[in-house]
């Protein structure tokens, strides 16, 4: 008889292992999942994130690309600008205006205010003035505008 109060009690004891496994088991389940639900949700999020991201990186680069453009023109305009900075500063050299303008001062007035002139046109141009009907019939640059030829709509220079 004790041995059968032994194995009823080995498997009591072998149940409530059995028992206790499963209960655990079956928790863990349930915690793995509630995670995995979260990773999902975190997963989904990411991937949304990552998205943005990608479309940002690409708008910035986009953005890049067209700065390194209008920089480039600008470099030209500029380069264009220096030079014909160079060509008036050469321009003036020719002539020693402080002697001209000592010896010969109504010369110089009247050469000194049709440059002005010529240079109010300039301006003119460049904001968006019509040309004059002498402007559009110019053949060269120099009778286009002698203060600033690279107006001339006949020019190749953009």
């Amino acid at each position: 008889m004790k041995s059968w109060v032994f194995i009823g009690l080995l498997i009591s004891i072998l149940c409530s292992g059995a028992y206790y496994y499963y209960t655990t088991t079956q928790d863990t389940i349930r915690s793995y999942i509630e995670e995995n639900s979260s990773l999902k949700y975190n997963n989904d999020t990411l991937v949304d994130v990552n998205e943005k991201n990608i479309q940002t990186i690409t708008d910035l680069e986009q953005q890049q690309q067209r700065i390194r453009e209008d920089y480039q023109i600008l470099q030209r305009e500029f380069s264009e600008i220096r030079s014909n900075n160079n060509l008036l500063r050469e321009k003036l050299s020719e002539h020693e205006l402080d002697y001209l303008a000592y010896s010969k001062p109504d010369l110089i007035e009247s050469i000194i205010n049709n440059g002005s002139k010529n240079a109010s046109r300039c301006f003119e141009i460049l904001t968006g003035s019509p040309l004059t009907e002498k402007e559009l019939n110019a053949k060269t640059e120099k009778q286009f505008n002698s203060e600033c030829p690279w107006l001339w709509p006949g020019n190749d220079s953009p």
